[in-house]
């Protein structure tokens, strides 16, 4: 294991985006995306890292990029192929980097549900409904859907995503360019939910990520990760409770069990708790590409 988590990266006169997990290097036409072991709840970056969390979610990325029949904008994962300033630390870069092609972001979060969870599961409470997706009565926490449905956000970069409906969609980004961004995420949703349920997960939901790169729509950033997903044991899956998981919710259940309010500096995350959220995301990666984790 890690001796410590990686939270901070510097490339000296490299222009740097800082985002919750990534930090995105801008060498012209490629970027480099570098996931830190940083980890947000609650639209806060906690104080703890969870050593190797971004290595994890780059080698899931990775082997869905390679599995997944679309157009995307990974290029490969040597950081090295990029002139790097002198006295990078490229070990420490190992793992956690992706060179990608640079694109134009479409400002659309592009998520597609299975599962009713999450703010999905607080809306339907309130009108039965997701993003203006009417569903069937009766439903409770973590139901399977009848079909996969596509749930628009609007991308924030601090603060919550909102969801939208897919006329507003449609408003944002023209209706044709809307009508494909919806099918090609339902989609890979579809195809990536039925590989992932043959090794044990159920995918509850996930987002993606598009660009537009020479005329070309391509898959972006991190694809089908315990950050970017609901990520379940599906031999502990039962509706009608919270859900196990392999994500993130389990950090989040123990802030929920502290007195912290959410309007001030989160607290240090207990050791345990880093161990066993460590565990939890190189778990799903075993789980998924049946390969060994190079930095167990």
């Amino acid at each position: 294991m890690s001796s410590s988590p990686l939270v901070k990266t510097d490339l000296p006169g490299i222009p740097v985006r800082h985002g919750k997990v990534r930090d995105v290097y801008d060498f012209g036409d490629r970027l480099l995306l570098v996931a830190t072991d940083r980890i947000s709840a609650f639209d806060w970056i906690l104080p703890t890292g969870i050593p190797d969390k971004g290595r994890v979610l780059t080698q899931i990325s990775k082997f869905w990029f390679d599995r997944l029949n679309v157009p995307h904008h990974l290029l490969s994962l040597d950081a090295q192929l990029l002139p790097l300033p002198d006295g990078t630390d490229v070990n420490g870069l190992e793992g956690r980097s992706m060179v990608v092609r640079k694109s134009e972001v479409v400002p659309i979060e592009c998520v597609a549900r299975g599962y009713l969870a999450g703010s999905g599961w607080k809306e339907y409470q309130q009108t039965q409904s997701v993003c203006g997706i009417k569903l069937p009565a009766g439903l409770v926490n973590g139901s399977k859907l009848p079909e996969p449905i596509f749930t628009p956000a609007t991308k924030a970069d601090e603060g919550h995503d909102e969801n939208i409906s897919f006329e507003r969609m449609c408003e944002e980004v023209g209706e044709d360019l809307a009508t494909e961004l919806r099918q090609r995420t339902l989609d890979i949703y579809q195809s990536a939910a039925d590989y992932a349920r043959g090794k044990g997960i159920v995918i509850a939901d996930t987002k993606f990520e598009f660009g537009q790169a020479e005329g070309e729509l391509i898959l972006i950033d991190e694809v089908l990760t315990p950050d970017s997903s609901r990520f379940w044991p599906e031999d502990l899956y039962s509706p009608g409770q919270e859900q196990p998981s392999f994500d993130k919710q389990f950090v989040r259940n123990w802030l929920e069990s502290t007195d912290w309010d959410k309007n001030s500096p989160p607290p240090e995350l207990p050791a345990e708790i880093v161990t066993q959220t460590r565990a939890k995301y190189i778990d799903a990666f075993h789980r998924l590409t049946e390969q060994p984790f190079r930095w167990e």
